[in-house]
């Protein structure tokens, strides 16, 4: 279960920071800190699990979390992450809408949370319409990412993939990945990640080490990616 800060340090961390929720004004602020609690997991804890019944608007503060669908058979698939003053598509969907969540949350890092509770969401989204731009931007773009995501694993060749996945931990300065973790990130199977990274490395474009893959290649992985990027 989640621990609860007290409302005083949510109150603290939100006017500390420099996201997007913090400028919404101090009558939109006073309202969602009315009955709101701030939440905290740490890393490699569930925010929530399918099928769970959807009770609060969650605003990440601090952390990063993964939103992932996992199929009969297991297998996993990363849908997008949500990043410090993010919000979860698939949250809004579910309390707009009364439906239970269709996937799972997992706290890549230790995270601090807002969480409107159900009411006070609807109440808020009524009377403010600074917090009801945040949270239909954040629909709306949360979502294009979804069905952009969902078209590259329907119609993009399974390298382009693995070479965008690849570029984009170099770029976020992520030196360990196991073949496990990016088969989840590509929606595939290990063994599939696995054939590609040693045909990669056999062009020369990488080294495979233990739960690492070192990029030698840089220019031809951005060739290879470039469909995936939408180039």
């Amino acid at each position: 279960m989640p621990t609860r800060s007290k409302e005083s340090d949510c109150r603290q961390l939100l006017a500390d920071s420099e996201l997007e929720v913090a400028a919404l004004g101090d009558a939109t602020i006073e309202r969602l800190l009315a009955r709101a609690t701030c939440v905290e997991l740490e890393q490699g804890r569930f925010v929530f699990h399918a099928g769970d019944q959807c009770r609060a608007f969650l605003v990440l503060l601090e952390g990063r979390v993964r939103v992932q669908l996992t199929s009969a058979a297991g297998r996993e698939v990363t849908l997008y992450r949500i990043q410090a003053g993010g919000s979860c598509v698939l949250t809004t969907s579910c309390l707009l809408g009364s439906e239970n969540y269709p996937a799972e949350a997992i706290a890549e890092a230790p995270i601090r949370a807002l969480a409107i509770p159900l009411q006070d969401f609807h109440s808020v989204i009524e009377k403010s319409p600074e917090f009801r731009n945040f949270v239909f931007d954040g629909f709306s773009s949360r979502l294009t990412n979804v069905i952009r995501k969902i078209e590259q694993i329907a119609f993009t060749a399974i390298d382009a993939r693995l070479a965008a996945a690849l570029l984009e931990k170099q770029t976020s300065q992520i030196d360990r990945v196991t073949h496990q973790e990016l088969a989840v990130e590509l929606g595939t199977a290990r063994e599939v990640v696995s054939r590609h990274l040693k045909r990669f490395e056999a062009l020369g474009l990488v080294e495979l080490g233990r739960g690492r893959v070192s990029l030698l290649n840089l220019d031809k992985l951005a060739s290879i990616a470039a469909p995936a990027f939408g180039d």
